[in-house]
Protein backbone atom coordinates (compact mmCIF):
# COMPACT_ATOMS: atom_id res chain seq x y z
CA UNK A 1 0.00 0.00 0.00
CA UNK A 2 1.36 3.40 -1.21
CA UNK A 3 1.49 6.62 1.07
CA UNK A 4 -1.33 8.20 -1.52
CA UNK A 5 -3.80 5.37 -0.82
CA UNK A 6 -3.32 6.11 2.58
CA UNK A 7 -3.66 10.00 2.71
CA UNK A 8 -7.08 10.12 0.76
CA UNK A 9 -9.27 7.71 3.12
CA UNK A 10 -7.36 10.04 6.22
CA UNK A 11 -8.07 13.41 4.75
CA UNK A 12 -12.01 12.28 3.88
CA UNK A 13 -12.20 11.33 7.74
CA UNK A 14 -10.85 14.55 8.70
CA UNK A 15 -13.26 16.35 6.61
CA UNK A 16 -16.28 14.42 7.54
CA UNK A 17 -15.49 15.00 12.01
CA UNK A 18 -15.08 19.00 10.68
CA UNK A 19 -19.01 19.34 9.02
CA UNK A 20 -20.33 17.06 11.66
CA UNK A 21 -19.29 19.14 14.74
CA UNK A 22 -22.16 21.40 15.93
CA UNK A 23 -22.54 25.42 15.40
CA UNK A 24 -22.30 27.28 18.53
CA UNK A 25 -25.46 28.81 20.00
CA UNK A 26 -24.89 31.76 21.32
CA UNK A 27 -28.03 34.15 22.79
CA UNK A 28 -28.38 37.83 23.25
CA UNK A 29 -31.15 39.48 25.03
CA UNK A 30 -31.42 43.59 23.48
CA UNK A 31 -33.28 46.02 25.71
CA UNK A 32 -35.96 47.88 22.83
CA UNK A 33 -38.74 49.93 23.26
CA UNK A 34 -41.63 47.81 22.37
CA UNK A 35 -44.99 48.56 23.70
CA UNK A 36 -47.63 46.13 21.53
CA UNK A 37 -48.13 42.80 19.47
CA UNK A 38 -47.24 44.52 15.94
CA UNK A 39 -44.09 44.87 17.57
CA UNK A 40 -43.72 41.84 18.67
CA UNK A 41 -44.94 39.89 15.40
CA UNK A 42 -43.20 42.81 12.90
CA UNK A 43 -39.56 41.72 15.17
CA UNK A 44 -39.79 38.67 15.23
CA UNK A 45 -40.86 37.72 11.78
CA UNK A 46 -37.99 39.91 10.24
CA UNK A 47 -35.26 39.34 12.54
CA UNK A 48 -35.30 35.40 12.39
CA UNK A 49 -34.55 36.10 8.44
CA UNK A 50 -31.15 37.90 9.69
CA UNK A 51 -28.08 35.10 9.18
CA UNK A 52 -27.92 32.65 11.87
CA UNK A 53 -30.82 33.43 13.91
CA UNK A 54 -32.29 30.02 15.22
CA UNK A 55 -34.97 32.08 17.45
CA UNK A 56 -36.31 35.44 18.27
CA UNK A 57 -38.62 35.71 21.09
CA UNK A 58 -39.96 39.52 22.18
CA UNK A 59 -40.73 39.43 26.00
CA UNK A 60 -43.39 42.90 25.90
CA UNK A 61 -43.57 43.11 29.67
CA UNK A 62 -39.72 43.73 29.89
CA UNK A 63 -38.97 45.39 26.29
CA UNK A 64 -36.40 42.77 25.81
CA UNK A 65 -35.82 40.84 22.64
CA UNK A 66 -34.46 37.34 22.78
CA UNK A 67 -31.97 35.64 20.11
CA UNK A 68 -30.55 32.70 19.63
CA UNK A 69 -28.41 32.51 16.88
CA UNK A 70 -25.02 31.10 15.66
CA UNK A 71 -21.90 32.77 16.76
CA UNK A 72 -20.13 31.73 13.46
CA UNK A 73 -22.75 33.81 11.20
CA UNK A 74 -23.46 37.08 13.85
CA UNK A 75 -22.79 38.81 16.02
CA UNK A 76 -24.67 40.96 19.00
CA UNK A 77 -23.48 44.18 17.75
CA UNK A 78 -25.09 43.10 13.98
CA UNK A 79 -27.92 42.09 15.18
CA UNK A 80 -28.62 44.98 17.54
CA UNK A 81 -27.94 46.87 14.42
CA UNK A 82 -30.50 44.82 12.31
CA UNK A 83 -33.41 45.89 15.15
CA UNK A 84 -32.55 49.64 14.93
CA UNK A 85 -32.96 49.24 11.01
CA UNK A 86 -36.34 47.88 11.42
CA UNK A 87 -36.82 50.87 13.44
CA UNK A 88 -36.74 49.70 16.81
CA UNK A 89 -34.67 50.86 19.93
CA UNK A 90 -31.66 48.57 20.83
CA UNK A 91 -29.88 49.03 23.42
CA UNK A 92 -29.97 52.70 23.83
CA UNK A 93 -29.38 53.20 19.99
CA UNK A 94 -32.86 54.44 18.96
CA UNK A 95 -34.69 53.51 15.88
CA UNK A 96 -33.84 54.26 12.47
CA UNK A 97 -35.93 57.04 11.70
CA UNK A 98 -36.60 55.85 8.22
CA UNK A 99 -37.50 52.63 9.08
CA UNK A 100 -39.40 54.21 11.88
CA UNK A 101 -42.14 56.13 9.77
CA UNK A 102 -42.77 52.73 7.88
CA UNK A 103 -43.48 50.91 11.37
CA UNK A 104 -47.45 50.49 11.64
CA UNK A 105 -49.10 53.17 13.01
CA UNK A 106 -50.19 51.54 16.24
CA UNK A 107 -46.01 51.49 16.46
CA UNK A 108 -45.86 54.89 15.39
CA UNK A 109 -48.29 56.28 17.94
CA UNK A 110 -47.09 54.77 21.04
CA UNK A 111 -43.56 55.28 19.78
CA UNK A 112 -41.75 51.88 19.86
CA UNK A 113 -38.94 53.12 18.20
CA UNK A 114 -38.29 55.90 20.01
CA UNK A 115 -36.01 55.76 23.29
CA UNK A 116 -38.33 56.76 26.22
CA UNK A 117 -37.57 60.43 27.36
CA UNK A 118 -35.55 61.42 29.87
CA UNK A 119 -36.52 63.71 33.02
CA UNK A 120 -34.92 66.89 32.77
CA UNK A 121 -32.78 67.41 35.70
Amino acid sequence: MNLKSLFLPILLLLGANAAAQPAKTAHVDIKSSTVCDMCVQTIESNLIYEKGVKKVHVDLPTSTVHVEYDAKKNTPEALRAALVKLGYAADGTPGDPKAFAKLPACCQKEGCGKLPEQPAH
